[in-house]
């Protein structure tokens, strides 16, 4: 099999560099080779920044929520709006699929998700970022998150 992968400029993007680390790593399991030809030096990437701002543990076993060691009351449907979206970061989620998936149903308006998400952000501070809103989609957990599941307590 033969993968082309046209790069331009004179570095290799952070993405394209993980999906040649991932091609190389499924060829060599199947006993496979790889050679990269290009014009240019392979760049390392950059290191992906850390998740900034404080932290927000999720203790699911008293579905208590943690924001630097300080007990944050959330109600039983913002504590599993936040748990939905930590557990399946980097995912888009439309008002419907929300509501779906956390509310179990479809039949409320969607702005009940909106309400629910403002009153997050709000309990959880400005300097938190928690929830991301997507314009025209819906929400997803925020990339600098510094969210940690804590199955048990």
């Amino acid at each position: 099999m033969t993968l082309a992968i046209p790069l331009s400029g004179d570095a290799v993007s952070p993405q394209a560099h993980r999906l040649l680390a991932a091609v190389r790593e499924l060829v060599e399991l199947s006993r496979g080779t790889v050679t990269v030809e290009a014009a240019t030096e392979p760049v390392e990437p950059d290191p992906e920044p850390l998740p900034s701002g404080p932290e927000v543990r999720l203790l699911t076993g008293s579905r208590q929520v943690l924001l630097e060691g300080e007990t944050i009351p959330l109600t039983r449907l913002e504590f599993d709006l936040m748990l939905y979206l930590a557990e399946r970061p980097r995912r888009v989620f439309s008002r419907a699929q929300l509501l779906a998936g956390v509310w179990g149903y479809e039949r409320a308006g969607e702005r009940t998700v909106d309400v629910h998400v403002r009153r997050l952000r709000l309990k959880l501070g400005a300097a938190v970022p928690a929830v991301t809103t997507v314009y025209g989609v819906g929400y997803r957990l925020a990339d600098d998150a510094r969210i940690t599941i804590m199955p048990h307590d």
